[in-house]
């Protein structure tokens, strides 16, 4: 990521994103996980069947988790970094609801549970160096929500904030 003219982190664009997932987390490479958007109070992930598939010809329901849960880390990834802080983030409990068989290309769009409670979580990293805060995941087959996602993560660090996010 690169800063912007006042020396804060720039926002996180869906190829930098894509290549430090790939990179980083390397089931995302195997799934064919890719970045459709990455925005401030949202994030889209997309995955193709065939490397998601079960014996059923259907998306395997861990494929889907693992994407509702890494769509849900991101947000958070991206939000942090742009913030400036160095962030660790570890999912603490989730949830699935399926709700229809997925049988072909399938996206995960992440939102925070609770958008209010943001400035309240980044003051518990910084005074603390832990804070837990809830992601909702809507994940959609041809228009159609087939699964919701509702996870807890955690992010832990020292509170400190860095002036790149390579730092």
């Amino acid at each position: 990521m690169t800063t912007s003219k006042t020396g804060a982190p720039a926002p996180m664009l869906a190829s930098e994103l894509a290549q430090y997932i790939h990179e980083h987390i390397p089931l995302t490479k195997l799934m064919g996980v890719s970045v459709v958007s990455v925005e401030q109070h949202a994030l889209i992930l997309q995955a193709p069947l065939a490397p998601n598939v079960n014996h059923r010809h259907t998306v395997f329901g861990g494929s889907a988790s693992a994407l509702a849960i890494l769509a849900g880390w991101a947000l958070l990834h991206v939000r942090l970094r742009s913030q400036g802080f160095a962030d660790r983030l570890v999912i603490q409990r989730n949830a699935m609801e399926y709700e229809h068989p997925i049988t072909g290309e399938f996206t995960a769009r992440a939102t925070l549970e609770h958008p209010d409670r943001w400035s309240a979580f980044t003051t518990m990293i910084a005074r603390k160096g832990k804070a837990r805060i809830g992601v909702l995941a809507v994940l959609e087959h041809m228009g159609r929500v087939v699964a919701r996602f509702n996870g807890e993560f955690v992010a832990l660090g020292e509170g400190v904030r860095t002036r790149s996010a390579g730092a």
